[in-house]
């Protein structure tokens, strides 16, 4: 199987989640390993994972289940990164696959709880996808250090966990304050911006009773800067 990477997010420390288009059927899929995937399957620690990489995973086996549908197992050792997709290559891929709802990714399991969104366990269509925002997302670091931007669909409004590994230093906490900055300012101007979204795994709220998948923003994609790459 082979997949263009368009999500690339940080996970805990040493270990991120990848997930990218298959070539040859359009859908979004998920390498998983037991145990999660750590940061020695980058592109610059001599993996074979970057955004826009072109990566053959070798031989894969379905392993997912409502909402994370999109998950299959591989062998770490037979994935290798095929080539590099040019930028307006992968800026028209992310074009196809978007969609400008949430509503159409994830199906109506999807449903507003506290200022983001959420899928109840064992339920969903889906748990990936690139949305096409209405209106300029606000990428901002909050008053504990975590990165978040408020996006709407024009239906749903939350303020949502940004989890680009690319805004993060390398312990995968500390925010890079000038490329958010930055980042955020070129969504404010108004330029084309395409959304990695995805429901993390299951996690309690402090204060809820029990487990639910969060709505997150995986990646920032930006027309005038398809692929920024991991600084």
């Amino acid at each position: 199987m082979r997949i263009i990477v368009d999500h690339l997010t940080r996970m805990r420390p040493g270990h991120i989640c990848v997930a990218g288009v298959d070539v040859s059927s359009g859908q979004h899929i998920r390498p998983v390993l037991r145990g999660g995937l750590t940061i020695d399957l980058l592109a610059r620690n001599g993996g074979p994972f970057d955004l826009a990489d072109l990566v053959d995973l070798g031989m894969v086996e379905y392993c997912g289940q409502a909402p994370e549908t999109e998950d299959f197992s591989f062998d770490q050792r037979a994935a290798r990164c095929v080539r590099h997709i040019p930028p307006a290559h992968f800026w028209g891929l992310l074009q196809r696959v978007a969609r400008t709802s949430l509503a159409q990714i994830f199906g109506p399991a999807l449903r507003p709880f506290r200022r983001g969104c959420v899928v109840d366990l064992n339920a969903g269509e889906a748990s990936l996808g690139c949305l096409i925002p209405a209106d300029p997302p606000r990428l901002y670091v909050n008053d504990y250090g975590k990165i978040r931007a408020i996006i709407t669909d024009g239906t749903f409004t939350a303020d949502l966990s940004v989890t680009d590994l690319r805004l993060c230093d390398t312990n995968h906490r500390t925010p890079k304050f000038a490329l958010v900055e930055r980042v955020g300012s070129e969504m404010r101007g108004g330029g084309s911006v395409v959304l990695s979204v995805g429901l993390a795994r299951p996690w309690r709220h402090p204060g809820d009773t029990v487990e639910r998948h969060w709505l997150q923003v995986n990646n920032i994609h930006l027309e005038d800067e398809a692929v920024w790459g991991l600084q």
